[in-house]
């Protein structure tokens, strides 16, 4: 992570970053709790770190992931962005760790194929997907499977699906607390973020540090 340019050092940068992160709290918030610790900073240039840092950890976390299994769970919740709803697709394997995620504007097929074909290509092919009784999810992984000729079998179990459900409630108390989303671009890097830090929380990272943060700094190494 390059911070060259920057009227603050790294460590202050990486501080303000994670605690937008992890904790629910707004970027007001944030100001203050730095501003307590002698670092007096805008909350407009956190915004913008946090904006411009987040999608790069995710980089470096999908490089630094633990394999999940075989078997997932998939599903899509909802996130208002300016007054309109868009969906969030995610999947969980078997043990609840996080397979991966992806923001879209539509719930439709072709969106649900947008994010089986990433969730594949950042980890495995799936032997079974999980899901409810979503005719685009079933889509899907049909069109998947006829055009890269595999055999993801489809199961639509409803109570195997509760690891995921939980897992929405957590990403959705996250930011239920803050003013909003007010552009597509900027709830996608935030929540990309937000995604990174929850996979630490599942210690989903190969050798991960003593604390958290730790391991939030060292994927920023």
């Amino acid at each position: 992570m390059n911070t060259k340019g920057h009227c603050y050092p790294r460590s202050i940068i990486l501080q303000a970053v994670y605690f937008k992160l992890r904790f629910t709290l707004s970027y007001r918030d944030v100001e203050e709790i730095m501003k307590m610790r002698g670092v007096h900073v805008d909350h407009a240039t956190i915004q913008r770190w946090v904006y411009k840092f987040a999608p790069l950890m995710e980089m470096q976390m999908k490089k630094r992931k633990v394999h999940v299994s075989g078997s997932w769970r998939m599903d899509e919740t909802y996130i208002k962005i300016k007054g309109q709803w868009c969906y969030l697709y995610r999947a969980v394997d078997r043990s609840g760790n996080t397979v991966d995620f992806l923001l879209t504007k539509r719930r439709q097929r072709m969106s649900a194929q947008s994010f089986l074909i990433k969730a594949i290509s950042n980890n495995c092919r799936p032997r079974v997907i999980n899901i409810d009784k979503s005719g685009s999810n079933t889509a899907a992984i049909k069109v998947y499977n006829k055009r890269f000729f595999s055999k993801i079998k489809i199961r639509q179990c409803k109570y195997l699906n509760n690891i995921v459900e939980q897992d929405h409630r957590f990403i959705k108390w996250r930011i239920q607390n803050g003013l909003g989303f007010k552009n597509f671009e900027s709830a996608k890097r935030t929540l990309s973020g937000i995604e990174v830090v929850h996979m630490l929380r599942k210690n989903q990272m190969i050798r991960p540090e003593i604390s958290m943060f730790k391991s939030f700094c060292k994927l920023a190494s």
